[in-house]
């Protein structure tokens, strides 16, 4: 196979934890105010819910690549 036989379980576990870690980054660092009709700070509901998704196909990923 193309890049190797684990591609697939690699790349959910990269886009994963990306979501995972940047929606977390994102609550607990809110930029800089601003006027220009940007939010102030990450709504709380969707990053919670895009984190434990995140965490969901990193685990998923991770359970895979080691069985």
């Amino acid at each position: 196979m193309f890049l190797g036989e684990d591609l697939l379980p690699l790349l959910v576990l990269a886009l994963g934890a990306a979501l995972a870690v940047g929606h977390g980054v994102a609550l607990l660092r809110p930029p800089p105010a601003a006027d220009d009709g940007n939010l102030s700070k990450a709504p709380l509901s969707r990053s919670v819910t895009m984190i434990v998704l995140g965490l969901v196909a990193a685990v998923w990923a991770v359970a895979t690549l080691t069985s």
